[in-house]
């Protein structure tokens, strides 16, 4: 009986490891993907998974029109979206600030 209790209590921690390291962190990847997919608008900038910079023209229901080039339009699914483009510039200004050369104590 005491091999059986422990082989069942090995089985469930098991179990408990491959959830938390693997079905959670998945399950979070999927749900900010969607978030992103929902948040996007006309005029946002996005970049494809297959690394295509473009500029969202139309939305339909399960598709996109994007723009790649002046007067370039090309359809893609949504789930193709791997993410927004930020202006970074604004990032940069911050970045910056922040960084103030180390006063010189020398005279």
């Amino acid at each position: 009986m005491q091999g059986g209790a422990s082989s069942l209590i090995f089985l469930v921690l098991l179990v408990g490891i491959f959830y938390f390291m693997l079905i959670r962190p998945q399950k979070r990847r999927v749900d900010q993907h969607r978030t992103l997919i929902e948040s996007l608008g006309l005029g946002d900038e996005i970049v494809t998974i297959g690394g295509i910079f473009g500029t969202i023209r139309n939305i339909h229901d399960e598709d996109m029109e994007i723009e790649i080039a002046s007067g370039t339009v090309i359809r893609i699914v949504k789930s193709a979206v791997a993410r927004q483009v930020v202006d970074e510039s604004d990032d940069v200004d911050d970045v910056e600030e922040q960084e103030e050369p180390p006063a010189d104590d020398r005279a």
